[in-house]
């Protein structure tokens, strides 16, 4: 017997299934037919339907009221048990009911020790005083009662323990979806921010470049607006990539893009093509490195006026690191969306993100990424 099904609305209905051990009460009238023992038995059970009602409501609310009901159902069995033997059947109901309404199991075995003493306390009254009669308790029905409420109730304490168990792993499971959808959602939030932060700037480069070239060389205008469209395409690509999680094109092609796009800003890149080499990075350390020099340079374009760019990459003391500076104006010390993303992707790397401001005339800026060296394995 188990009340799991209460708490479920959808299987509310089967609960009533378990009112099948009323059967029991008719077992005595059936054998031994007696007037009182019909209109008693049909009372008793009246009053359990009544108490069992009004139990699973507590039970599916959370109430205290259980605890009384629980009590009620016990005290119904005392009061029948007497006349009739089947009603050893509401003691098997309220050590059912115990194991889901306590939470503590050693509190639940010592509720079921009262249990048998009560009914051992009340057979052995009876069978002293009313040796005889309508009113006599047999020891056989004693021990039966005892060993039903051991045994059912013992194996509702596994069940209710397995729904607890079931209640916290679903409860985990619910956190940790809504902990991954958070982390989804700033994930494209930042690579949003990165792809079009970088390729707006770009387009909004290219085409006021276009609309100066006009007058003057149309032909190039034409070029420039040819590579806007390019462009625009590209970060449309990008923007599906990384809303299905694919972000990185490489840090070399990152690097190529780099040099174009500070070129069309006037800004010289002094770097290898791709100073970096591609087998001492894993996929998502190469990914981080290329989105955080995609807003580097986004940054240079925007806010820094600056007329060159430098690019280092270097190993030393168990380190690999990353330099990106330029020699444009201080960018501003509030940490926006950009430098967040790039500062949470290199540290859950375990690696360190800095930025350094220099000191002359209010000119220069130096981003430091530094990742862990490890090795990589290679296919």
């Amino acid at each position: 017997m188990s009340t799991d099904s209460i708490s479920n609305p959808r299987q509310r209905n089967w609960a009533w299934i378990w009112f099948a051990y009323t059967g029991f009460l008719f077992l005595q009238p059936i054998l031994e037919p007696a007037l009182y023992l019909w209109l008693g038995t049909l009372a008793a059970l009246a009053s359990f339907v009544a108490i069992y009602s009004r139990y699973a409501r507590a039970y599916d609310r959370g109430q205290p009221m259980r605890f009384w009901m629980i009590g009620a159902t016990f005290a119904l069995g005392l009061v029948c048990f007497p006349w009739n033997q089947g009603a050893s059947t509401f003691f098997v109901y309220a050590a059912a009911f115990l194991p889901f309404s306590i939470a503590s199991v050693r509190r639940v075995l010592y509720l079921f020790l009262l249990e048998c003493i009560a009914i051992l306390a009340e057979g052995y009254a009876f069978s002293v005083f009313a040796p005889r009669g309508p009113f006599h308790i047999g020891w056989p029905n004693v021990f039966i009662a005892i060993f039903l409420v051991l045994i059912i109730g013992g194996g509702n304490i596994f069940f209710a323990e397995q729904k607890r168990a079931d209640c916290k792993l679903r409860a985990a499971l619910e956190e940790n979806l809504a902990l991954a959808a958070v982390a989804e959602r700033e994930r494209i939030a930042r690579d949003l921010h990165d792809v079009l932060g970088h390729t707006l700037s770009v387009i909004v480069l290219k085409a006021e470049l276009a609309g100066r070239l006009i007058p003057l060389d149309p032909a190039r205008a034409l070029a420039e607006m040819s590579d806007v469209e390019l462009i625009a395409r590209s970060a449309l690509a990008e923007i599906r990539e990384a809303i299905g999680g694919y972000r990185a094109r490489g840090l070399a092609a990152e690097i190529k893009a780099a040099r174009l796009t500070l070129r069309a800003a006037g800004v010289t890149l002094l770097a290898e093509d791709n100073p970096v080499p591609a087998s001492c990075l894993t996929p998502k350390e190469e990914t981080a490195l290329a989105l955080a020099l995609r807003e580097a340079v986004t940054n240079v374009v925007r806010h820094a006026s600056a007329t060159t760019c430098r690019l280092r990459f270097t190993t030393e003391a168990g380190q690999r690191r990353l330099v990106i500076e330029d020699d444009g104006q201080h960018a501003a010390a509030y940490e926006g969306n950009g430098l967040r993303g790039m500062r949470e992707r290199i540290e859950s790397l375990g690696g360190r993100f800095s930025l350094e401001l220099g000191t002359e005339q209010g000119r220069g800026t130096r981003l430091i990424l530094e990742l862990p060296l490890r090795e990589v394995a290679v296919s």
